[in-house]
């Protein structure tokens, strides 16, 4: 399963974020270091659900489904705050960030209003610039980077070059536990035309390396949250004018997260990303809650057409992370053995083929592949078709 890594500075609403994507009782509080252990649980990401093709009502064996809207789990991690020096082991910082190796997509949540210092104390809105932090954690997890690659280059760019070991594969290999990917070292080699003699580089040509591989294995989207306080709006256009390289999507968490509750307690219809919400009760809802809901419906589903959680999970995995969506299938049968409608869907990468989706549901599917059939089309394809997003496939194979 694909894993989400939740970064940023204490007292950004990280936590907010993380509860409001899960659901899960994520420690929330005014100050730094409430988040000490990384929190794990499942956020979902929103798609079209192949059930309405069909014209069938489909029962998930994970995540859910609402008026064909399909919620299919990713992992989601919430680390503790970084701080400026966390790389150097301030503020527990070398702990959290050991927890964000694994994590595919990192979500920097900051405080687009500017009311959070660089220790992730409150001031007033706008008084800090938000861009510091972008700033500030890049420099944090390039140097995280860097580090663990020094403990060991010395020796190891020695070994390489004196064994005439291709340095994309040895790279990849010795550094593994990172997420890094041959391709990626391949990629990164190429674009700033590296000598293949890694014991010759300098400090700077590392860093420079260090860097761009980080940003490939850690690609990051920004979630620009508290969004509904006066003035953040001209802060997130001047940091998208800033920082062109990164996609930013106005947030607010807390809204996003008294939405979710309310749904929860049978106050609200309410689907995850959607630009309204609709009251059941009235009767039921105290003066304080139903002006709650008011400022949520004007000041940020009506100015910013969501509370922006859900659009930041969904780019984190398609438009970041590179992912598709595809339903298993049959052609003569969508159900499975205890009778369940389209029961699973499967978040892989882009490009992937249908062989590729046959070991990703099984490997023995992949093993004994004789064609694949696309349901919607009833056409037959090859090992090698590349499949598209909602693509519902019926691998057929030696029994």
């Amino acid at each position: 399963m694909l894993l989400l890594g939740v970064v940023g500075k204490p007292n950004v609403g990280k936590s907010t974020f993380f509860k409001a994507c899960t659901l899960a009782g994520a420690e929330i509080g005014n100050y730094p270091f409430v988040t000490i252990k990384p929190n794990r649980g499942i956020g979902y990401v929103r798609v079209r659900c192949a059930d309405e093709f069909f014209n069938v009502q489909c029962n998930p064996r994970e995540g859910y489904c609402i008026n064909h809207n399909r919620f299919v789990p990713v992992e989601m991690i919430d680390v503790a705050g970084l701080v400026p020096g966390a790389y150097e082991g301030k503020g527990m910082g070398n702990q959290f960030l050991d927890d964000l190796r694994q994590a595919d997509v990192l979500i920097h949540v900051i405080d687009i209003s500017g009311s959070t210092n660089e220790k992730g104390e409150p001031v007033k809105p706008l008084e800090y610039d938000p861009a510091e932090d972008v700033k500030f954690l890049e420099r944090e997890l390039d140097m995280w980077f860097y580090q663990i690659f020094m403990k060991v280059w010395e020796r190891f760019s020695r070994q390489v070059s004196q064994e005439h070991l291709d340095p994309v594969k040895a790279i990849t290999k010795q550094f593994t536990g990172l997420n890094t990917k041959e391709e990626q070292v391949k990629e990164c080699f190429k674009e700033l035309n590296l000598n293949e003699n890694i014991h010759s580089w300098d400090e700077e040509t590392l860093m420079k390396f260090v860097s761009l591989l980080r940003k490939k294995t850690k690609p990051m989207i920004i979630a620009a949250n508290k969004i509904d306080v006066p003035g953040a709006e001209e802060n997130l256009k001047r940091l998208r004018k800033m920082f062109k390289d990164y996609l930013f999507v106005p947030v607010s968490a807390e809204s996003e997260l008294a939405l979710k509750e309310a749904a929860q307690k049978g106050l609200i219809e309410y689907i995850p990303g959607d630009s309204s919400f609709k009251i059941i009760n009235e009767n039921e809802l105290s003066e304080k809650q139903k002006q709650a809901l008011e400022f949520i419906r004007k000041n940020v589903l009506e100015r910013f057409g969501s509370t922006g959680v859900q659009e930041v999970i969904n780019k984190a995995v398609f438009d970041i992370g590179n992912q598709i969506y595809v339903f298993p299938g049959g052609v003569n049968k969508l159900t499975d053995q205890h009778g369940n409608v389209l029961p699973d869907c499967f978040l892989i990468p882009k490009g992937s083929t249908a062989l590729d989706f046959a070991y990703k549901i099984h490997s023995d599917l992949g093993d004994n592949f004789i064609k694949a059939i696309d349901v919607k089309t009833k056409k037959v394809v090859g090992k090698d078709h590349i499949l598209n997003n909602g693509d519902v496939i019926e691998i057929v194979y030696k029994k």
